[in-house]
């Protein structure tokens, strides 16, 4: 059986507007699992990021608990919430907001440092083997800008692993790439969850949602559909392409 590394219980996420609410989520439960690639889809504005967000205590939840460690995340304050964010969580996004003047290898490093349980030492050495892992090793030194969209991505995962997360969260992390390297972040990630590393990520592209190891439809800040899937590998990709198709159609994706 597999083991719950976070809980949400009840959550819902509303905003005022104009006298009234808007609900963005309404009452879900959630377990992730460890060493799942869950994957969450759904249409634009079903609240897929807005659901990330509050697991990851980015932005917290109108109503509800969000269970990490026995903690609810949603009532922490924020210097509790910032610590956990360094030591527990990684975060991978569209827009890799890797700081511009500073080398691939010190944006990787600076969040390391953020660690207070670690040595400058160890930040450096682990900063230098994750370069290399995700194939920067020639382009360390460089600034941001020097390097291609896939690069800048893949030094944002590196940033966002260099702690050792117990979770990765993704929104749209293949969203502002071409397809090549597209296909060569999420073989990272793939490689990562094979490794052991929980990963939760947002997506509307069917590509990258074939890695999961779990699926989850959401349809007006609800859960609606979940479909699981063995481990990725290449070779099964059309079958579980189809299958994928088969489930989105029945949601009427």
């Amino acid at each position: 059986m597999k083991n719950s590394i976070l809980s949400a219980k009840e959550i819902s996420k509303s905003f005022a507007h104009n006298g009234g609410q808007i609900h963005i989520l309404s009452h879900i439960d959630f377990d992730l699992y460890e060493g799942d690639f869950t994957v969450i889809m759904g249409a634009s504005g079903s609240g897929k990021s807005t659901l990330l967000y509050a697991l990851s205590g980015m932005d917290r939840a109108t109503a509800g608990q969000v269970l990490y460690q026995n903690r609810d995340i949603v009532s922490m304050r924020e210097k509790e919430l910032a610590g956990l964010r360094h030591s527990d969580f990684g975060f991978i996004f569209q827009q890799m907001h890797l700081i511009s003047n500073l080398t691939l290898f010190e944006n990787v490093a600076v969040s390391g440092y953020l660690n207070k349980q670690t040595t400058a030492g160890t930040v450096r050495e682990r900063a230098d083997m994750l370069l290399s892992k995700m194939g920067l090793d020639n382009v360390k030194t460089h600034l941001p800008s020097q390097v291609s969209g896939g690069e800048q991505q893949r030094c944002a995962i590196a940033r966002a692993v260099i702690n050792t997360p117990k979770v990765l969260f993704a929104d749209e992390p293949t969203g502002a790439l071409n397809r090549q390297n597209s296909i060569e972040v999420l073989n990272l990630l793939s490689e990562l969850n094979g490794e052991g590393q929980s990963i939760l990520m947002v997506t509307h592209d069917l590509k990258a949602a074939l890695r999961a190891t779990r699926l989850l439809y959401l349809e007006d800040g609800k859960i609606i559909g979940e479909l699981v899937l063995p481990k990725y590998h290449p070779q099964d990709e059309k079958s579980r392409e189809a299958q994928v198709n088969a489930w989105l159609t029945s949601l009427e994706w």
